[in-house]
């Protein structure tokens, strides 16, 4: 299956990278590589990106896609989290701007094998890096009824996740769940049928809070927001693309807390905190894909880009 993804809001990103020619840029989240074939051919001379991605299967396709740029493009296959040491690794430190485009990408969800789309019946899988061991399968059979209710109701922001998670675990008695239609069919009973007649298909959130789960997206962007501000040379900017509310609360405040650190009670007439900001956020309101975007494709609809700059400290 060819690795297939359209970029979202890829004129917007590029825009308010400012990309210098010269410059060292980081797609954390390399996907098909369409961010990054973008990036590429705005550099010249020293300009260099580095592609990462957890994905093998994104590896070998943007691989292929940026092959025409040679050396000025390194790809890597690690979690963006991992991306300070990564970058270490080969000898670079600061850069002049990242990309992080979360969540999963059209071939993930597309690829029946991967379990990721409640739209076909197979494999529960959901594993962004297929080298993990734990699936979406054995959080499904292995997680209690009370931590299913937890990832559910945070993660999927679903209204029926103390329901879906009693079904399941009363289900899984009989027989382990192993296959997407099965969870599906567990769900559908779980919601009533009037609730089932509006707001989309069933199982979309439970789906999006088990991948969540599976792959500790959340966790993962929480801890990595500070320390990838911190690889920004100054002025270099940061572009986030996020598709849910957790991820653009967990984005808005960190780049508020980097902008604005200080802890002092607002009483105090200076600040003794000593915290410094580390920039400023471009974007006081995310960015939203245009209309045309969203009816060419229908995956933009919940994307939003918020942007940060780094500052002289």
């Amino acid at each position: 299956m060819e690795f297939k993804h359209t970029s979202v809001l890829l004129e917007e990103t590029i825009e308010n990278l400012q990309i210098k020619p010269d410059g060292i840029y980081v797609d954390g989240t390399l996907g098909g590589g369409g961010h990054s074939f973008r990036i590429a051919s705005e550099l010249t001379g020293t300009g260099r990106l580095i592609g990462i991605d957890q994905d093998g299967e994104a590896i070998q396709a943007a691989g292929k896609r940026l092959e025409p740029f040679g050396e000025k493009v390194t790809i890597i296959r690690d979690n963006y989290c991992n991306a300070k040491a990564a970058l270490q690794a080969i000898g670079i430190k600061k850069v002049d701007g990242i990309v992080l485009d979360l969540g999963v990408s059209s071939y993930q969800l597309d690829n029946v094998e991967r379990g990721f789309s409640y739209k076909y019946d197979t494999d529960l899988d959901m594993r962004m890096d297929t080298r993990q061991t734990l699936s979406a399968k054995e959080i499904v059979n292995t997680y209690s009824e009370m931590d299913l209710f937890r990832v559910i109701r945070d993660y999927g922001e679903e209204q029926f996740a103390r329901n879906i998670a009693k079904h399941i675990v009363k289900a899984r008695t009989d027989k382990p769940v192993e296959t997407t239609g099965e969870l599906n069919e567990i769900i559908k009973a779980a919601i009533p049928a009037k609730m089932r007649a509006t707001g989309g298909h069933p199982s979309k959130k439970t789906f999006q809070a088990i991948r969540i789960e599976c792959n500790r997206e959340l966790e993962v962007l929480k801890n990595s927001l500070d320390d990838l501000i911190d690889m920004l040379n100054p002025g270099g900017r940061f572009c986030i693309i996020t598709f849910h509310s957790l991820e653009d609360r967990i984005v808005k405040s960190a780049f508020k807390r980097n902008e604005n650190p200080c802890i002092c009670p607002p009483e105090f007439p200076v600040c003794v905190c000593g915290r410094m900001s580390k920039g400023k956020v471009i974007s006081r309101k995310p960015i939203l894909p245009s209309e045309e975007e969203i009816t060419e494709n229908k995956r933009a609809k919940s994307a939003k880009l918020r942007v940060f700059e780094r500052g002289n400290n």
